[in-house]
């Protein structure tokens, strides 16, 4: 207790006649500040991927099949993990696969497209069939490991392209 409030009290230097804070208060007073400043972000450099400008309904309608695309990725990782490797292969097939693209309106929205966001798109679907392929076998690790192959395209193409 009477550490507690030698801490919270005030002591006055008797060299300046200013109140002097104990020590662990000048840790605080002076380190705080200086994570505080650390942590925050110094200018913000430019993005450096390539900005993709689609009209605003293509915008809308990419982010959507994007975002189904990750819902996707997340029913088939629940799919693998519970040992049902055929359901995984019809859903990679028929949601991500070669045999989607009509569903997701491919051939419209690859002319808006520079041409490594098409190779990657196509590569995210040719990976997908090719991990339907591979599930059908029945061999679990085999994949999973398949798997990354479609994630490795989306994260590829991401790192390249924004649109915002």
């Amino acid at each position: 207790m009477a550490l507690k409030r030698a801490i919270l009290r005030l002591e006055w230097s008797p060299a300046n006649n200013l109140p002097r804070c104990p020590v662990s208060y000048r840790f605080h007073l002076t380190t705080v500040p200086l994570i505080l400043l650390l942590a925050t972000p110094a200018a913000a450099e430019p993005d450096p991927r390539i900005l993709v400008e689609l009209p605003a309904p293509m915008q809308a309608h990419m982010l959507q099949n994007m975002r189904g695309h990750l819902e996707v990725l997340d029913r088939l990782l629940l799919l693998l993990a519970e040992g049902r490797l055929d359901a995984a292969a019809d859903l990679a097939e028929s949601e991500l696969g070669m045999s989607s693209l009509e569903k997701h309106g491919a051939s419209h929205m690859a002319p808006f497209y520079p041409q490594g966001m098409q190779q990657a798109g196509t590569r995210m679907h040719r990976s997908a069939s090719r991990f339907s392929r591979i599930a059908q076998e029945g061999d679990v690790l085999a994949a999973y490991k398949s798997l990354r192959e479609i994630t490795a395209a989306c994260t590829a193409c991401h790192a390249g392209y924004r649109v915002r």
